[in-house]
C-alpha cells in the first residue's frame, strides 16, 4: 500500500521506535486503511481520494456494530490520531489529526455526538473553496504538512508525537 510505505519511510526519519500492531482494515481497503502503534501511540491511517465533483479529498472511517450497520468510530475506542495522505499528481501532503480533536469536531461519536463516516480534507495547496469548505480548510490546517518538496523533520515530530 502506497500510503502506508511512505508513512514508514517517515516514521524512518522521526523515531527510533518500529510501526507494531499493524492491521488493515478489510471495510475501508480501498482507502488503504490500516491501524497501527508507535511509541506507546495508537494511529489509524486512510489515503484520501481525490473526487471530480469537489474540491478536496474524501476519506472513510467507520466500522461495523453489533448488527453489522455501518457506524462512526467511537472516541473511546479510536486510535489517538488519524492521518490522512494524500497523494496528487506531484503533491504530496499529510493530515495528523489527534483524536480530540475529531471528536470537538463531531467527527468521532463522542457524548451526544453521533459522528461522522467519512470527511473531506482541503490541503493548504486547495483553493477557490466555498465558505464551508474554507472553514474546514481552516480548522485542518494547523494538523497539515505539505511533503512535496522538503520534510520538516521537526514539524512531522510533533504532529505525530505530541
Amino acid at each position: 500500500m502506497k500510503s502506508m510505505d511512505y508513512l514508514a519511510s517517515i516514521i524512518q526519519k522521526i523515531s527510533d521506535w518500529p510501526l507494531t500492531d499493524i492491521k488493515l482494515e478489510e471495510q475501508n481497503k480501498e482507502y488503504e486503511a490500516t491501524t497501527f502503534s508507535l511509541a506507546n501511540r495508537s494511529f489509524r491511517s486512510r489515503r484520501g481520494k481525490k473526487t471530480t465533483k469537489k474540491l478536496g479529498y474524501f476519506v472513510v472511517f467507520w466500522e461495523k456494530d453489533a448488527e453489522l450497520k455501518n457506524k462512526p468510530y467511537d472516541f473511546y475506542s479510536a486510535p489517538d490520531k488519524l492521518i490522512v495522505t494524500i497523494f496528487d499528481e506531484n503533491k504530496i501532503g499529510q493530515f495528523i489529526f489527534p483524536k480530540k480533536l475529531l471528536a470537538e469536531k463531531n467527527i468521532l461519536n463522542y457524548g451526544k455526538n453521533k459522528g461522522k463516516m467519512a470527511l473531506r480534507v482541503y490541503p493548504d495547496w486547495v483553493t477557490g473553496l466555498n465558505k464551508i469548505a474554507s472553514t474546514t480548510q481552516k480548522w485542518q490546517s494547523p494538523f497539515f504538512i505539505d511533503l512535496t518538496n522538503n520534510w520538516d523533520l521537526q514539524l512531522l515530530k510533533k504532529l505525530y508525537f505530541s
